[in-house]
């Protein structure tokens, strides 16, 4: 096997820890390249592992690359939210929760929140699974320390986002009465779904019009969301796709894209939404797009179906 078909054995995991680690797509992609190029300068019979070899090189370019990129988060217009990126169902449900779990927008911005170190170690540990050993290798810490950092990154995490599991169906439900409601001007039915100390995100990346903080309260939230529908009823579609492992709901106004929209659901209740807005955020999204039909009526009766 050539260094080139050695690397693209494993160029999806690579890709799959840097766009957790940065939260975008673009930045994950010239990452992967990157580690691309320090790989073909690599004499393969001096390496043991390859794959451990090549999540070395991927981390430390992300952790490189997120320390500088830290100034330039403080600077954002607005709220920073992650990249949303497209993906698709399969059939194991235990796979779906998983992969749900990991790339969906509610964990991601958790992340956000962790040192670049720390997000490192708690990804290659208990999304990724590598050994102390190897993740030691990786961020230059001993395996001892990379057992305090993960156990500070876990209960921060857990403070911020306690493990609620849901199903995909009951995802699914929920996503579709939030796009029901909100498309018909329902109040009462948006209030039934928002938890009472619900947040609101919308990433414009100051290049179009989104809140530029955070919306809080299930009241404030749900009038918000009313008078954006009046704005835009008229040229506006909306459809259900799954974007990071889980429903979300895109929208479409004269008929490029307006937004992406998803949901943290606890339960059967809705604790925080995400809107993407950002037009840099939604280009490769839009790409995608462009491969589907938007039936919004179709799309959503299909959710609601018993």
């Amino acid at each position: 096997m050539n260094h080139f078909e050695t690397f693209n054995q494993h160029r999806s995991l690579l890709f799959a820890i840097a766009y957790r680690m940065l939260g975008t797509v673009t930045d994950a992609e010239d990452m992967v390249q990157e580690t691309f190029l320090r790989w073909q300068q690599t004499t393969a019979a001096t390496v043991k592992s390859a794959k451990t070899y090549l999540s070395t090189i991927i981390t430390r370019l992300c952790i490189d690359h997120l320390r500088s990129a830290r100034v330039r988060r403080e600077q954002y217009v607005g709220s920073w939210l992650p990249e949303p990126i497209m993906t698709q169902s399969t059939n194991d449900p235990a796979t779906q929760v998983e992969l749900a779990d990991s790339l969906s927008m509610a964990f991601l911005v958790v992340l956000e929140r962790l040192s670049p170190i720390e997000r490192a170690v708690f990804l290659l540990r208990d999304v990724f699974e590598y050994d102390y050993d190897e993740i030691a290798q990786m961020v230059g810490k001993s395996p001892a320390n990379c057992r305090q950092i993960l156990r500070r990154s876990r209960q921060h995490i857990t403070a911020q986002r306690p493990r609620f599991p849901v199903s995909r169906q009951q995802q699914e439900q929920v996503t579709a009465q939030f796009l029901e409601a909100s498309t018909q001007g329902n109040l009462h039915g948006l209030l039934s779904l928002l938890a009472k100390d619900i947040i609101f995100w919308s990433d414009g990346g100051g290049q179009v019009t989104a809140v530029l903080k955070p919306l809080h309260g299930a009241m404030k939230v749900a009038r918000f969301l009313l008078a954006i529908r009046r704005k835009w009823l008229s040229t506006s579609v909306a459809q259900i796709i799954e974007v990071n492992g889980q429903p979300a709901i895109i929208t479409l106004v004269d008929g490029c894209i307006h937004s992406i929209v998803s949901l943290d659901i606890v339960g059967h209740s809705i604790q925080s939404i995400y809107s993407v807005r950002n037009p840099d955020k939604l280009k490769r999204v839009s790409q995608m797009a462009n491969l589907f039909r938007f039936d919004a009526q179709r799309n959503l009766s299909s959710y609601l179906a018993p």
